[in-house]
């Protein structure tokens, strides 16, 4: 276990990358490969902490799932998942927030007894919305200790087509959730369909739009009646596609990207503009701030400008928008991040987190319920430079990834606990390493 790590500056960024596959694919693929007729074979499958707990959950759960190398084969149930024995079956998924969602809604329709729990911060993670969606249609859910957050207990089974509404303003992940389990609901009539409803201001709409574009993969049809209202017709089956290519993760590309930005150029494979995730919308960021960026259906590229701040709406790009948060550090002037409130919900309050480290390295902060305002040392009059910190990370990948970026000042960084990057990204600072120069 490696409790510490040293990044000495300055830095050079230059070379290329071939990132490894998306969280957010990778676990959505897995269920719906579960869920599937049919044995899919699933190429660039992320192996980290999150895929770790969604694999072992469906094995659990009597999924036959075989690890190849280079592709893992998943033999689909054919239809909602039934578990293997009349006790209740506790799955523990960790803090992985794209395997708790989608189960919890699997399991609901399921046939069986079920705990879902995970690690201290996931009981702290809510998921009161997506419960009560569930309810609406028919879910048999407990709380095992507070109300609105795991651990849950589930009594499978009961789930049928209807019309449910689910508050957005969280977590899309819920919503999610609810989609991908609805074409496998129940329903007397063969033209009956559940109409979905979003409600509140929904966040991370492009997550939304890749789980739908992932469904229709496995062969269902969804219709979407307006921006927030879906029809999804009952008594479907999935079909595995036979194959299928998890693309490299476009918010692990974004810390690549941003260290091209300040201090060389980086060319980052495998996601591009042809890409489905929300993520890739990280590089019209960097544009506006001054970058140099090249897009290519399946890769990007970007060279060092001189960087300017900005007042940008990043309720899109979430997870993206913290390497925007350092990387503002190096801006003229301020920066200001807005729309973000799911920040705090997420493995750690990140509003908070971000606020409390960028105020170590010198950085003026200004922290809201739902944004954080940056100027950095350098704009400061008079200007001054950024100071050497060691930065907490929360146990949360993100914070380490992000806050590597300092390596690029002659200051340097040192970054507690690099190991919570085993979450997404196993082999990250092996590679940032790789791509930057003292």
């Amino acid at each position: 276990m490696t409790t510490h790590i040293q990044l000495q500056g300055p830095r050079q960024a230059q070379g290329t990358i071939l990132l490894p596959g998306s969280k957010s694919i990778s676990n959505r693929v897995l269920l719906l490969a579960a869920l599937a007729q049919g044995t899919t074979r699933i190429e660039n499958l992320l192996f980290s902490d999150d895929t770790h707990w969604m694999l072992q959950a469906l094995s659990q759960l009597g999924v036959n799932i075989e690890q190849h190398k280079g592709y893992v084969a998943v033999q689909g149930a054919g239809g909602l998942l039934q578990a293997p024995t009349a006790e209740r079956i506790s799955l523990f998924l960790g803090n992985a927030g794209t395997a708790m969602r989608p189960l919890c809604a699997a399991l609901a329709a399921a046939t069986g007894q079920f705990e879902l729990t995970g690690e201290p911060r996931m009981k702290e993670r809510p998921i009161g919305p997506l419960v009560d969606a569930l309810v609406q249609l028919g879910a048999n859910i407990q709380y095992g200790e507070q109300a609105g957050f795991p651990p849950l207990l589930i009594n499978g089974g009961g789930l049928r087509c209807g019309k449910v509404s689910i508050d957005g303003s969280l977590s899309s992940q819920y919503i999610s959730a609810v989609l991908m389990v609805l074409p496998l609901l129940a329903s007397t009539d063969t033209a009956q369909a559940t109409e979905l409803t979003l409600t509140g201001h929904v966040v991370s709409l492009p997550y939304i739009q890749l789980t739908v574009a992932m469904m229709r993969d496995f062969g269902v049809e969804i219709t979407q009646l307006n921006e927030r209202t879906f029809s999804i017709a009952g008594n479907q089956s999935y079909r595995s596609p036979g194959s299928y290519q998890v693309e490299s993760d476009a918010s692990s590309a974004s810390y690549f990207l941003a260290a091209g930005a300040i201090a060389g150029a980086i060319r980052v494979e495998g996601v591009g503009s042809a890409s489905r995730q929300g993520d890739k919308a990280f590089v019209d960021v960097l544009e506006q701030m001054g970058a140099v960026v090249s897009v290519e259906p399946h890769a990007m590229e970007v060279r060092a400008a001189k960087l300017v701040g900005g007042d940008f709406d990043l309720n899109a790009i979430p997870d993206a928008a913290m390497t925007i948060a350092t990387l503002a550090l190096f801006a003229q002037g301020p920066t200001r991040i807005r729309n973000i409130a799911n920040w705090r919900i997420k493995e750690t309050d990140r509003l908070h987190a971000m606020a409390t480290e960028l105020r170590k390295v010198g950085a003026q902060v200004e922290e809201g319920e739902d944004w954080i305002a940056i100027t950095p040392p350098g704009f400061f009059n008079p200007p001054q430079k950024l100071k050497h910190a060691t930065i907490a990370t929360y146990n949360d990948h993100r914070m380490a990834m992000c806050f590597s970026l300092l390596a690029f000042d002659a200051a340097g960084v040192t970054i507690l606990d690099p190991d919570c990057c085993h979450k997404t990204y196993p082999d990250y600072f092996t590679d940032f390493a790789r791509l930057t120069l003292p």
